[in-house]
């Protein structure tokens, strides 16, 4: 009985511990797994404005966008819209459809072009066709970030 307790102790203190070959392989295995984990954090860490960029770039686009959509549609047409300027309604006067300095109607946004924020420039073209005018204002901003929307204004 002596000799089985006797192996029963030795196996047990055979088994306490680590070898230094398992420890190596222990820490090849977390040195990889930790390299590609930060490395993941690094990325994130460099494109964390990116989101604050955008939203910024959409802000600067979408309110220049509303100034121009909120103005006749061109320096002829009434307040009100009606009659609509070029049109057959009696009264009706003959559009211009060309920009000039007192910005007042759409056209005159065309070629306008400023920088909201440090680092971000915003430009706005117009082109005008079939009683119609479509609205593209673009905003470039750092990071390569570039954000249009686009609208029609109708004559009515």
């Amino acid at each position: 009985m002596r000799t089985n307790l006797h192996r029963a102790i030795v196996l047990n203190a055979a088994q306490q511990g680590i070898s230094i070959i398992e420890l190596i392989v222990f820490i090849v295995v977390v040195g990889l797994a930790s390299g590609a984990l930060f490395k993941s954090y690094i990325f994130s860490a460099q494109h964390n404005a990116d989101p604050m960029i955008q939203v910024r770039a959409l802000e600067a686009v979408q309110s220049k966008l509303d100034e121009i959509l909120a103005l006749k549609y061109d320096e002829n047409t009434p307040t009100g819209g009606i009659p609509a300027c070029g049109s057959l309604d009696l009264g009706a006067s003959v559009c211009t459809n060309t920009p000039d300095a007192n910005m007042n109607d759409v056209d005159d946004y065309h070629g306008f072009s400023d920088s909201p924020y440090t680092g971000y420039t915003r430009s706005v073209t117009v082109v005008t066709a079939a009683n119609q005018k479509l609205i593209t204002v673009t905003v470039a901003g750092p990071s390569n970030v570039s954000i249009s929307l686009a609208a029609y204004r109708a004559n009515f």
